[in-house]
């Protein structure tokens, strides 16, 4: 019996202990939404861009001092969470309060150093071995920035560079046929002095053939011509003319503007062929992209640290010591264009990347917390204040996002643009001109007709018969001789 007794409690025990266990591991598991987290918070230390992330030493006080975009979107980020949380924020730097390492160095202290880590850190493949992140809270894409020369190369003949050759050939012609039709059509129309614009209409003479359409076009007058047909003619004239110039304007607009701007490279093969030197940002995965992915010389590729040295080194270009090109993510190059954006342009492709996010420990249960905060705080009103903050009003697509412009030269519209146009003109055209010209012949026919029913077949009258007297008064004195 001591033994069952003994066996019996002993089950129970072990019953209450994985109990408690449970107990334990499920109110570990709400921790998040019931406890207050504390993070350590590891933040990179860098000398460029540092509207990104900012970290000041602050001497009176014996601390560091953390701001920037990146923090901003952190704090609200942080704010939304469903859970209370302790920042302690740790900047990762050496002795000497400078940088301790590259970007990689900073996540492989995630755990053992740091919670979190939060910055403008991307989210590249090689990095996600050792820690996750969240859902991104910046766009992605990494591309080329090259410099940009004003062209200088406009001539006196521009204005014809709109249509091609071949175009303003057809132009010609068609407004000569247009004056031909016309003048057909009304040249029996001027001998009748009593009808409205008579005037006017003798001046369709054949000098006139291809003014008297142009003219038309640009001061249209309603009684030039006083058929139907000729006015039918007109329309569909004006209508041909009316885009002819709005397409004339729309690309010499084109012309003037796109063309300004003539980017010194548009594929990366150019660089790489040509043996130029290439930027990139200091302890960024862009080198790796460009040594793996693009397959660059890296004795070609020289780092920077800041806006100022990305200008410096494309100002004076790679044969004097400088670069042909940056390569950089998106949001840094955008910060660089509303600085010095008058003079540079984004070209060529965009290889992709997930933006910036936050790190945290691989399997951490804060992840998918952290990812939809995100989400709220990037689908809300207070992403827009924040990157007004540090980068400017957004303004559309001008400010927010520096037009990757097109670099191609606006071609010059061809016949073929406007050949259906013209196949219906001429067409019409012909169509009027058959209608006019039947109505035309069928007027002296019925004159002819009117005629010959009046004068040559009727009975004469008496009035007529003596009109002519003497000849039977002759007749009648023959016969009595």
């Amino acid at each position: 019996m001591d033994k069952k007794c003994f066996s019996f409690l002993l089950s129970w025990f072990l019953i209450f202990l994985l109990l408690q266990l449970q107990i334990q591991s499920g109110s570990g598991s709400n921790a998040t939404s019931k406890g207050v987290i504390k993070l350590r918070v590891g933040v990179p230390k860098k000398d460029g861009f540092t509207q990104f992330v900012k970290v000041v030493w602050d001497s009176h006080e014996k601390k560091y001092n953390v701001s920037g975009y990146c923090m901003d979107v952190f704090d609200a980020v942080v704010n939304l969470l469903p859970f209370k949380v302790s920042l302690e924020i740790k900047p990762f730097v050496n002795e000497s309060r400078e940088s301790a390492g590259s970007y990689d160095s900073l996540v492989q202290q995630v755990p053992k150093k740091y919670d979190v880590v939060v910055g403008d850190v991307t989210i590249v493949a090689n990095r996600s071995k050792f820690v996750d992140f969240t859902l991104p809270f910046t766009e992605s894409g990494v591309t080329m920035l090259v410099p940009v020369q004003h062209d200088k190369h406009k001539t006196m003949w521009i204005f014809v560079k709109p249509f091609s050759w071949d175009l303003w050939l057809s132009i010609v012609i068609i407004s000569m046929f247009i004056g031909i039709v016309i003048l057909i059509m009304e040249r029996n129309v001027s001998a009748l002095p009593n009808q409205e614009g008579s005037s006017n209409r003798k001046q369709l003479s054949a000098l006139n053939i291809l003014w008297f359409p142009i003219s038309q076009a640009v001061l249209p007058e309603r009684q030039v011509v006083a058929k139907n047909c000729s006015r039918f003619v007109l329309m569909v004239w004006l209508l041909l003319a009316f885009v002819l110039m709005q397409s004339y304007t729309a690309n010499l607009t084109s012309i003037l503007t796109l063309d300004q701007l003539q980017p010194s490279f548009l594929k990366v093969d150019d660089l790489k062929n040509g043996d130029y030197y290439v930027g990139y940002q200091t302890d960024s995965f862009v080198y790796d992209l460009l040594v793996q992915r693009l397959k660059f010389n890296p004795s070609k590729l020289r780092a920077y640290s800041n806006i100022y040295e990305y200008h410096h080194a494309l100002k004076i270009g790679s044969q004097s010591g400088g670069v042909a090109a940056i390569f950089d993510e998106l949001p840094f190059l955008k910060v660089y264009l509303q600085k010095f954006g008058s003079n540079y342009i984004m070209a060529g492709p965009t290889y992709r990347t997930d933006g910036f996010g936050i790190a945290f420990p691989l399997n951490s249960n804060l992840t998918a917390h952290f990812s939809r905060a995100i989400l709220n705080v990037t689908e809300s009103d207070l992403m827009d204040k924040i990157e007004e903050k540090y980068f400017g009003k957004n303004e559309g697509q001008g400010q927010d996002q520096p037009a990757q412009l097109s670099t191609a030269t606006p071609s010059s519209l061809t016949f073929h643009s406007f050949a259906g146009l013209f196949l219906i003109t001429v067409v019409t055209n012909l169509l009027a001109l058959l209608v006019s010209e039947t109505v035309i012949w069928r007027r002296p026919v019925l004159m002819a007709k009117e005629y010959s029913q009046k004068y040559l077949f009727r009975t004469p009258t008496s009035t007529e018969t003596s009109v002519h007297p003497s000849h039977d008064s002759t007749q009648g004195i023959e016969l009595a001789v």
